[in-house]
């Protein structure tokens, strides 16, 4: 959602929807990877959806998946917890995708330190 009142309710469902993950979702699901972040939420101008972006850190790739699923699952109740938190009309339904900025980031940075070794 362009403009600032997007980008700050953006930020706000950002803010929240990591609030509600760190403590009420993890209450409920123990199994959920310890490190969840809400990267990034892009909102629809008619706040009918949002994209939640999220990065999971988590030494086991089974457990990382488990929580995305998690997330995912648990869409609804996130929703109805965000609209218990914010002053809006319309909460928008919930779209959680894998954000995989850190992990391209980490792939870029070995190559980077790879190509550094072999030079030297």
């Amino acid at each position: 959602m362009k403009g600032l009142r997007g980008e700050r309710l953006a930020g706000e469902f950002r803010k929240e929807i990591s609030n509600i993950i760190s403590k009420k979702l993890k209450s409920e699901y123990p199994e959920l990877s310890t490190i969840i972040s809400v990267t990034e939420v892009d909102v629809a101008p008619d706040l009918k959806s949002a994209k939640v972006f999220v990065s999971i850190f988590d030494t086991d790739e089974s457990r990382s998946e488990n929580s995305f699923e998690i997330l995912k699952e648990n869409a609804g109740f996130i929703r109805r917890e965000l609209a218990r938190v914010m002053t809006i009309r319309t909460v928008p339904e919930l779209r959680f995708k894998k954000d995989g900025s850190m992990e391209y980031g980490n792939r870029i940075e070995k190559i980077l330190h790879d190509l550094d070794k072999d030079e030297k």
